[in-house]
Order: C-alpha cells, then sequence, then structure tokens
C-alpha cells in the first residue's frame, strides 16, 4: 500500500461521520442502514480524496472464527519457529488456532496475505513484518482488525508489541569487547527500515561513545537484509580497509554467520585476529566454529506475550496500547577473545 493512499478514517473525517459509518455507506451490502443523505456525503468525500476500497475494508466480519494469522517474513530463518511455537502454545490454550504465512520480505506478497487472512475472518493478526513506517498498519486498525507487532515495533510506538530492548542488547556486546581490550569495533547494521536493525544500530552508536571506543563511519556497514549474504558482503568491506577493526558486531546472528565466511577468505582466525558477535542466539548457533558469542532473546517468551497482548485486545477491543520490551543477555562463547596488541 502506497504511504499516501487515503484510508477509509480520512473519508471519514471529510465527511464527519465515524469511520464504521463510513465503512456502511460504501459497501453496497450496508448502504441502506445509512441515511441517505449521510451515504450521499461520504461517497462525495471518497470521490473527492480518490479513496480506493480495499479487500481489507470489504471483507472483515465481527463473527468469530477462533483463528488468528501470524505472518513472519523468513520461514527459513531459525529465529522464528521458537517465536511462532510460543504465539501457538498460547494461542492454543484459549481454543485459538495458529494460521501462519511467510512473506519473503516481498510487500505485495505481504498485502495478498493479509488480505487472504481476512477474507477468511481471522480474529486478529501477529505480525513478524512490520517497518518502522508502516501504513498497512494504519489500514488495518482502520477497518477494525486486532493486531500486534512481533519482535518489532514501530516508530512512534502507536500499536501494540512485543521485542526486546535492542540498543541495550547491544550495549552489553561493546561493553564486553571494550573489556577484552577492543577499541576499534565494526559494525554490520541491520535494514534500517526495521525496528530490530535501526535501534541496534543507534544502540551501537551510544554505546561505542559511553565506553570512549573508536567510533568511525568507516567502521560501519549497512546491510540489505538479515541474510548471510549480505553479512558477507558487508564483512568484505570492513575486513578490507587498511585499519580494519579488530571485532565486529553483528545485527543478526545471520549477518555474523557472514563474517565468519568473509573473515576465512580474508586469512583472518576467529577469535584470534577478529572477534565476532551476533544478535538473537538463534537455534544451533552454538555448534559453530568457533561457537558464536551473541546476544539472546527470549524467542518463546516473546511469542507468549505477543499472543497474550492479542488475546487481551480480543476480550477487550479498548484495551490499551502496550509496548512490551524484555530484557537481553549477553552470550559469552568462543567468537570473542583479547585484542592483539
Amino acid at each position: 500500500m502506497p504511504r499516501d493512499a487515503v484510508t477509509l478514517r480520512e473519508v471519514a473525517e471529510a465527511a464527519g461521520v465515524h469511520p464504521g459509518t463510513a465503512s456502511r455507506a460504501l459497501n453496497d451490502a450496508t448502504r441502506a442502514l445509512v441515511r441517505q443523505e449521510t451515504a450521499e456525503r461520504v461517497t462525495a468525500a471518497a470521490t473527492s480524496l480518490g479513496y480506493k476500497p480495499n479487500l481489507l475494508a470489504r471483507s472483515f466480519k465481527t463473527r468469530r472464527t477462533n483463528s488468528v494469522g501470524v505472518v513472519i517474513p523468513d520461514i527459513d530463518n531459525p529465529l522464528f519457529p521458537p517465536m511462532v511455537r510460543g504465539v501457538e502454545s498460547r494461542l492454543f490454550q484459549d481454543g485459538y488456532v495458529a494460521l501462519l504465512a511467510n512473506t519473503e520480505g516481498g510487500p505485495d506478497r505481504q498485502r495478498r496475505i493479509l488480505e487472504s487472512m481476512v477474507e477468511r475472518r481471522v480474529d486478529g493478526l501477529i505480525l513478524a513484518t512490520a517497518h518502522r513506517h508502516d501504513a498497512s498498519l494504519a489500514e488495518l486498525e482502520d477497518v477494525g482488525v486486532p493486531f500486534v507487532l512481533l519482535n518489532r515495533v514501530v516508530e512512534d510506538r502507536t500499536f501494540s508489541s512485543v521485542s526486546v530492548d535492542d540498543a541495550a542488547g547491544v550495549g552489553l556486546v561493546v561493553e564486553h569487547l571494550r573489556s577484552l581490550g577492543h577499541r576499534r569495533i565494526g559494525h554490520i547494521a541491520g535494514p534500517q527500515s526495521m525496528s530490530t536493525g535501526h535501534a541496534r544500530y543507534e544502540g551501537f552508536v551510544s554505546a561505542m561513545r559511553t565506553t570512549g571506543a573508536d567510533l568511525d563511519e568507516g567502521c560501519v556497514e549497512f546491510a540489505e537484509s538479515f541474510s548471510i549474504g549480505e553479512g558477507e558482503r558487508c564483512a568484505r568491506r570492513l575486513f578490507s580497509a587498511p585499519d580494519r577493526p579488530t571485532a565486529v558486531v553483528a545485527g543478526n546472528d545471520m549477518l555474523a554467520l557472514g563474517c565468519y565466511s568473509a573473515a576465512a577468505r580474508a586469512g583472518l582466525r576467529c577469535p584470534a585476529d577478529v572477534s565476532i558477535v551476533g544478535f538473537n542466539d538463534m537455534p544451533f548457533i552454538d555448534r559453530m566454529n568457533p561457537p558464536l558469542t551473541t546476544v539472546r532473546i527470549p524467542h518463546y517468551e516473546i511469542g507468549v506475550h505477543a499472543a497474550e497482548l492479542l488475546l487481551g485486545r480480543l476480550r477487550d477491543p479498548g484495551t490499551a496500547v502496550k509496548v512490551v520490551q524484555l530484557r537481553p543477555e549477553l552470550v559469552v562463547r568462543g567468537s570473542t577473545a583479547s585484542a592483539r596488541a
């Protein structure tokens, strides 16, 4: 959905009516429930603003189906299955079934998935795909679809979400590396359109300044996705610099795995020549050689909390917005060591 697309709420404001009234006036099946004068005023406002109804607005019903749509960006990423398991377990306790969908990171695919979920009359949605500025969320709110964000937050904190304190987690990493004598520390930041990438980058900058480390823009690379390939691409640039960093803080574990590959190609030993740290402590990351030092997040608990927030909204649609941040934990393994003189 384009960011400048007109929403149902804007049409309602222009016509001086409640969004529910505007929705009924613009729906052939319910227009008779609205006074003719009001329906004409709403229609005129919609035409003037260029409002285009969509499947979300046409399809959403209030009838309960005891199903919840769970939308994740990458089913191949080991980060998400434990979260989904937490969501599913908590929903099941209250008699709900989770319907899982994978967007593969594509906005058009996500759009079709959301439309399909609402057509199937899911009672609510749990979304692990939101960006910091996401216009589609306002549309979901406009048509009355309850939803909660999973492992993501929006910039203005206007929607309920469950995540971890990303900045604090990166702060733990920088403090750990500084304690090992590292001053020139690099960072491979995740996509800045996502709260996880942006908050961890900001946390890195803040922690470097606080600890007195050498903050050099040349030691920061921005990945286009949280993937091994992007981690390797960014790390190659860091390792090819004349004054390369002695340690690298990766925006997540997938990016860190790319660092392993880039270090091997550059003839660097980890951790003897370069320390590498990830974020998330995804399953099996401790089986790497060397085992990865990383920030552990409570995957299962994040899913449970997200499900509980959504269940609360289903019980009481007037429930206040809640932004929950769980505490991360640094797990020190074999990929970090003292800086070489």
